[in-house]
């Protein structure tokens, strides 16, 4: 029988980094209220149950968002639409100004249940509070319980993929 594909390259002539920019993923933001309000930019999101209803969020160590949620322990998640992309950008930044300072750049409401901010003109937004967190080598999965969930306008969303913005 002949092989149908070539021999996978071992990691020191690929990064898995590399590899995953091929696999297409929402935009979301991720937010934290109170005295550790922050924002971030993620794309490492999923929903996990819907009975019960949770998702879950993998932040590395490093970033500020980590240390707010896991102080904090409930979060904000808007899902960007194609015509958020700028805003994506923006929360991706690292020169951006932290805390409550980050958020006069943009449009935004207090989360009822979370106190998270929530971006406006999101497609959807998702308030959590966190039930666990799992170690993950260089992140921790955080698994955030459903609080509420809404929906906004159709529109187009923004994807990721191949390290670059994409509309659908």
């Amino acid at each position: 029988m002949t092989a149908m594909y070539e021999a996978a390259p071992t990691m020191e002539e690929t990064s898995l980094r590399d590899a995953m920019s091929l696999f297409a993923t929402g935009v979301t933001v991720l937010t934290v209220g109170g005295e550790h309000v922050h924002g971030m930019t993620a794309n490492a999101f999923s929903s996990v149950s819907l009975d019960p209803p949770l998702v879950l969020a993998c932040i590395a160590h490093s970033a500020v968002m980590h240390e707010a949620i896991a102080t904090t322990k409930r979060f904000g998640v808007s899902i960007m639409g194609a015509d958020q992309q700028a805003t994506a950008k923006y929360f991706a930044d690292k020169r951006r100004p932290l805390g409550a300072e980050q958020f006069d750049a943009v449009d935004w409401v207090e989360g009822r249940h979370s106190g998270a901010p929530l971006l406006n003109g999101s497609l959807a937004w998702i308030e959590c509070e966190l039930v666990q967190s799992y170690a993950g080598g260089d992140h921790t999965i955080f698994v955030g319980r459903v609080l509420s969930a809404s929906r906004g306008a159709d529109a187009p969303a923004l994807l990721f993929y191949s390290s670059a913005f994409h509309r659908i």
